[in-house]
């Protein structure tokens, strides 16, 4: 599902977050951005060590902020470690929303034109997927009102289920308008 704001386009897609050849791609991190399992470990398997290493060296940061790194051997030429947790490994939707934002801002400084999103906080943060989508699709959508260089922000979901969560609170959104 696409939809278009002010010229930006918000995309639901069902995929391999790794695969995409958005600018950026956001890592669902942890906030001493080690990159463990999950959505990290497929980044780091994907891109390299060399990732990791860079986000550890502007570690450790506060929940809910984000860094940006290189993005190794991906076809994005950067990720966008988004602390949604810290080192207990569990999450809300308050994380969530200020993690979404802050990468947003970090991308947009940056001037990066797409940016490829997970679910943040859905694995093992332990948050039910339509609280998710509802946070992170809401950030979004608010930022893309002001973003400078932002144009595509994809929200790449790994399955069905999730996809659909997503699609579900982005039709629910554009109802109420």
């Amino acid at each position: 599902m696409d939809i278009q704001i002010n010229n930006r386009k918000i995309s639901i897609v069902q995929g391999d977050i790794v695969e995409q050849e958005t600018d950026a791609i956001v890592n669902a991190a942890n906030n001493q951005l080690w990159m463990g399992s999950g959505v990290a470990g497929a980044i780091k398997n994907a891109g390299g060590e060399e990732i990791e290493t860079e986000a550890i060296e502007k570690g450790p940061i506060n929940v809910g902020e984000s860094v940006l790194t290189s993005g190794g051997k991906l076809k994005a030429n950067y990720v966008v470690h988004a602390a949604g947790m810290g080192q207990d490994l569990k999450t809300n939707v308050t994380y969530i929303s200020n993690a979404t934002q802050s990468a947003l801002k970090v991308a947009d400084e940056a001037h990066v034109q797409s940016i490829s999103f997970p679910a943040i906080g859905t694995g093992v943060g332990g948050v039910e997927v339509h609280q998710c989508a509802s946070a992170m699709l809401n950030q979004t959508i608010e930022f893309l009102q002001s973003a400078q260089s932002l144009r595509e922000v994809r929200f790449v979901l790994f399955d069905e289920e999730t996809t659909e969560a997503f699609n579900a609170e982005l039709r629910h959104m554009f109802e109420k308008h």
